[in-house]
């Protein structure tokens, strides 16, 4: 355990989340706003100082390395950091590479994606109607979606989709989308919106949707049996009885998850956020290239990590977004 990375709470990191950039082809309403000003890219770290970056996360015990954006898959070059990435999967040093996307672009990359060793993506999708689908990603269209789905299934590619529960927006398409996902033998899970980003009008305690309202409505037509298995991120499970599916809950409102986080957020900048729901956070980019010496960056990694904290402040009982993070889910990593 001398070289792993221990949080004060005596919890292990050994889960990476990579934003590669902070740009993204559609404008989801709870995570970016419709104008958006993007980085200047001399800001962002390049595919070789990501490269770098991951693989001394790597070398320091972490195992799980998901990568995210923004859309991970519009960052120029992006592929050829996947395939330079697969050598730790080929050593056994890393367990598991993987991304988070919007879909829109995995009808060109599915096939190399596999190839390089990702074995399971999870794809956001809100809605099944295609008018609501244009409303909420704001620039999105479903069939390009669909058609990466489509691609990324054929390629082997293990498919979870992870849904934003927003009230008045796809309540009544619950089932639909349960059903859905049963008959293309892809696992769901659910999304509290988490209070992150200004977005002006943007109602954060009108868009919010109780999982537990939500797990009622799931048990009022199925049976749900809790599951004990962990991914190595926040959610919880249950199998739905009489499809044989599993449905996860990411809970950050109405059951903080905090307790077992094993995970940490690195921004393209190379700003390390030790907790989603926290400001503090530290540059990595500086001691990333104030020196070619790695036990630098390990350094700074290990000083972040001690000031990782217990857990979150997002509370919206008092009927106000409590905790909100002033930056855009897009810049933190989804």
């Amino acid at each position: 355990m001398e070289n792993k990375l221990i949080d004060p709470f005596q919890r292990a990191i050994s889960y990476l989340r990579v934003s590669v950039t902070d740009r993204c082809d559609f404008r989801c309403v709870y995570c970016m706003a419709e104008n958006m000003t993007f980085l200047p890219k001399k800001e962002l770290l390049t595919l070789e100082e990501l490269d770098r970056m991951c693989s001394t996360f790597v070398g320091l015990g972490v195992e799980k390395l998901r990568i995210t954006g923004g859309e991970p898959l519009v960052r120029r070059g992006i592929l050829s950091f996947f395939q330079n990435m697969s050598r730790h999967l080929d050593s056994g040093a890393l367990k598991e590479l993987t991304l988070t996307t919007n879909g829109s672009q995995l009808f060109r990359f599915a096939d190399d994606l596999y190839a390089a060793g990702v074995r399971r993506v999870n794809i956001s999708l809100d809605t099944l109607d295609e008018e609501k689908f244009a409303r909420v990603t704001r620039w999105g269209r479903l069939p390009q979606v669909m058609k990466g789905i489509d691609a990324a299934q054929k390629a082997g590619l293990r498919v979870k989709i992870n849904t934003v529960a927003l009230k008045g927006f796809n309540e009544e398409e619950l089932f639909d989308l349960t059903r859905w996902c049963a008959e293309r033998d892809m696992d769901l899970t659910f999304i509290e919106v988490m209070p992150m980003g200004d977005l002006g009008n943007e109602d954060r305690v009108g868009q919010y949707w109780p999982l537990s309202d939500l797990r009622r409505q799931l048990a009022s037509e199925y049976t749900l049996t809790e599951l004990t298995e962990r991914s190595g991120g926040p959610a919880r499970y249950v199998r739905l009885e009489e499809t044989g599916q599993k449905i996860g809950f990411i809970t950050p409102l109405t059951h903080n998850f905090c307790e077992s986080c094993n995970r940490v957020r690195l921004t393209c900048t190379g700003e390390l956020y030790m907790c989603l729901g926290q400001e503090d956070m530290a540059d990595l980019r500086a001691p990333l290239r104030a020196s070619e010496d790695d036990a630098v960056l390990e350094n700074a990694i290990r000083a972040a990590i001690s000031l990782k904290p217990k857990g979150h402040d997002f509370d919206y009982s008092r009927q106000r977004a409590d905790g909100q993070m002033t930056r855009h889910m897009s810049h933190t990593g989804g």
